[in-house]
């Protein structure tokens, strides 16, 4: 797919990362050409928009590929418009993670992973860790932590959503 379905704006932030590398080293921008590129197509990545990432990089398209697939910030099919998810790890689950998880789903009628009918919020996958132990539990929606989590506090934050 041809590069020039990138905007100019995702060409510049491209760009810009390239600048922070080694010239034989472009492939370091990915994951930033990534996540601009996701933001700019409603939340996720279509095999053109990576086809394109890869040709601006000079990569081959598996190695996007394979980045797209395996961090979880990364999505390769539509999602809601918010994106909510909850840490389950050990520091979390001992905290009531389970229960936040079971209070999220219930409150938005989905279970994780599933976007709401409404396409307003995406309820991601369990998350292994967010690195916030320390305000256990927690959870981020649209990159935002919100930590030390009660039912009440969780309610307002979704409510909060356009």
């Amino acid at each position: 797919m041809p590069e020039n379905i990138l905007s100019e704006h995702a060409q510049a932030e491209i760009d810009r990362w390239i600048a922070k590398y080694p010239p034989e080293q472009k492939r370091s921008a990915l994951l930033a050409a990534l996540r601009e590129v996701q933001h700019e197509n409603h939340g996720y990545l279509t095999v053109e928009s990576m086809d394109a990432v890869a040709a601006y990089l000079d990569l081959p398209p598996i190695a996007v590929y394979e980045v797209a697939s395996f961090y979880s910030m990364l999505e390769t099919e539509p999602v809601g418009r918010h994106s909510v998810s909850v840490c389950t790890n050990i520091s979390c689950l001992l905290r009531g993670a389970e229960e936040i998880v079971e209070h999220v789903e219930k409150k938005l009628g989905v279970k994780t992973g599933e976007t709401t009918l409404d396409g307003r919020i995406f309820l991601k996958r369990e998350e292994e860790c967010l690195a916030a132990c320390c305000g256990a539990p927690m959870m981020m929606v649209d990159h935002k932590y919100h930590e030390d989590l009660t039912p009440e506090k969780i309610d307002e934050i979704l409510e909060n959503l356009a």
